[in-house]
């Protein structure tokens, strides 16, 4: 939905990847099945946002026509639009081993290149007329450990994209934008690293005139091409766990001419002293699908860990050490049983970008609500997704 305030706020929506469903016959149920609960409760008087996933199987699927004449009418009959999609995970994300698979294939292979310009010509086709932008937000070039020998056939592929969005742009005049999402453990982590990549490669002379022959546009047209079509996403929960000042990220990106097209707002478990209680308490949270990195503080230095077994095996020497998990929790919670949320940082978001627009796309994203331990999930889902936005809309509105 639309927000307004002092300002123009943007579009506010939830992420769908909360519903399972890899192919569009599955994808089209769970819309169904889900979102006229949310809408009702949210936006019961006017048009509500939708933040498609759609896994590589549905996105094939859905170039037929017919498949997408039935996405259309759905979206018609449950009174909502879409303004951005989600392109991180591209195969299965529920019920079975993801972890790292869920940057795989990455953005040194053909099939990243595929899937994301399929998704921006599905978008093009869905955006609605008095929407200005659409975004597709995507994994951080690839998984940190299997970035060596892989950065140039990344910079080329995400080069190539540009040129596709570019000419997408030409050929049916909608605006979409590539937004890579900086995620713990990856080849984009900080924002301090994302800004070095944009500048040393995405913008770069090289990068330019690779532009320019896939484009036939001018090396003084090629890095205005680059920076509108080729963002960052900016994920809240990923920020905190890096222990990320987001003023002042905000402040670096601005800086350095790289957009922010999407922001997600999202929140992560933080223990602020690690012990025997706090480490037992987060055993539940130790399940076998989704990577959940950890980053330690202690004073100034950060210790990281790949996934939660990880780090709870070295518990004992953490002992008094803060604790930041790439869990991905309702963000209306400040607080679990035995430790805290990073909402704290989530607000601090919101009250910057209520005072200062940081993105036109605003999303909520909390994926993980299946291996959520069951205390935290008395309610059913669409009503745990309305309360979450109910709680943002209070924030940005205040």
């Amino acid at each position: 939905m639309r927000l307004d305030g002092r300002h123009d706020l943007g579009h506010l929506t939830y992420c769908t990847n909360i519903h399972p469903g890899e192919s569009w016959p599955d994808m089209a149920a769970s819309l169904r099945r889900n979102v006229p609960a949310v809408k009702q409760s949210i936006a019961p008087d006017q048009p509500m946002g939708l933040g498609l996933r759609i896994a590589a199987e549905a996105a094939d699927a859905l170039s037929a026509p017919a498949a997408l004449d039935e996405l259309r009418a759905i979206l018609s009959d449950t009174g909502t639009y879409v303004f951005t999609i989600n392109g991180f995970p591209y195969g299965s994300f529920h019920g079975t081993r993801v972890k790292e698979n869920v940057y795989a294939p990455d953005w040194s292979t053909p099939e990243r290149l595929t899937y994301s310009n399929r998704l921006a010509e599905l978008l093009a086709t869905l955006l609605p007329d008095d929407v200005d932008m659409g975004s597709v937000s995507t994994v951080p070039g690839t998984f940190k450990g299997w970035a060596e020998g892989r950065v140039d056939a990344i910079v080329d592929n995400l080069v190539r994209h540009a040129a596709f969005l570019f000419d997408l742009e030409q050929r049916s005049g909608r605006f979409i934008t590539l937004a890579l999402e900086p995620e713990p453990c990856c080849f984009l982590e900080t924002i301090e690293e994302t800004v070095r990549f944009f500048e040393d490669r995405l913008f770069a002379e090289s990068a330019r005139r690779r532009l320019s022959d896939l484009t036939g546009l001018p090396d003084t047209r090629s890095e205005e091409v680059l920076r509108k079509h080729l963002g960052v996403c900016y994920d809240v929960c990923h920020a905190a766990v890096e222990y990320e000042d987001p003023k002042a990220n905000f402040e670096t990106l601005a800086a350095s001419g790289i957009a922010i097209p999407k922001l997600q707002l999202s929140s992560a478990l933080r223990i602020p002293a690690m012990d025997v209680a706090a480490a037992d308490a987060l055993k539940p949270f130790e399940e076998p699908v989704y990577l959940h990195q950890v980053i330690e503080r202690a004073d100034s230095r950060l210790t990281r860990y790949v996934d939660l077994p990880e780090a709870l095996a070295q518990r004992d020497r953490a002992l008094g050490r803060e604790w930041r998990v790439h869990f991905h929790v309702p963000v209306f919670l400040r607080d679990l049983i035995a430790f805290s949320t990073t909402q704290g940082v989530l607000e601090e978001v919101i009250a910057l970008h209520r005072e200062q627009p940081v993105s036109p796309h605003l999303e909520v994203e909390t994926y993980t609500w299946d291996v959520l331990p069951d205390e935290y999930r008395g309610v059913d889902v669409s009503e745990a997704i309305a309360r979450e936005l109910s709680w943002v809309v209070g924030e940005l509105t205040r």
